[in-house]
């Protein structure tokens, strides 16, 4: 009988992490101090430079240049704006 009971506490507490793992992104984001309108204006201004690099890339890869050279300026074209060796932005190969 204790068994029972202790596998049903087993499956409540996999099935609460579950769910407090699942809770959506956006929510969590709500419970932050909303963006000043310098922070915002910045945003923006980082967005922009990221898809003038990314356009840059692309010129870049249409110019026949090799997708080495072309990443590796995307690299120095981003450095300090955005998340991982490809701006922001990963592709599917």
């Amino acid at each position: 009988m204790q068994l029972k009971k202790k596998g049903g506490m087993m499956v409540a507490a996999i099935l609460a992490m579950a769910a407090v793992m699942a809770l959506p992104v956006q929510a969590q984001q709500k419970a932050e101090k909303p963006h000043s309108a310098a922070e915002i204006k910045k945003d923006v201004a980082d967005h922009r430079a990221m898809a003038e690099a990314h356009l840059n890339a692309a010129k870049c890869l249409e110019g026949g240049k090799s997708e080495k050279e072309c990443h590796a300026q995307l690299a120095k074209d981003c450095k300090g704006l955005a998340i991982g060796k490809y701006c922001g932005m990963k592709h599917r190969h």
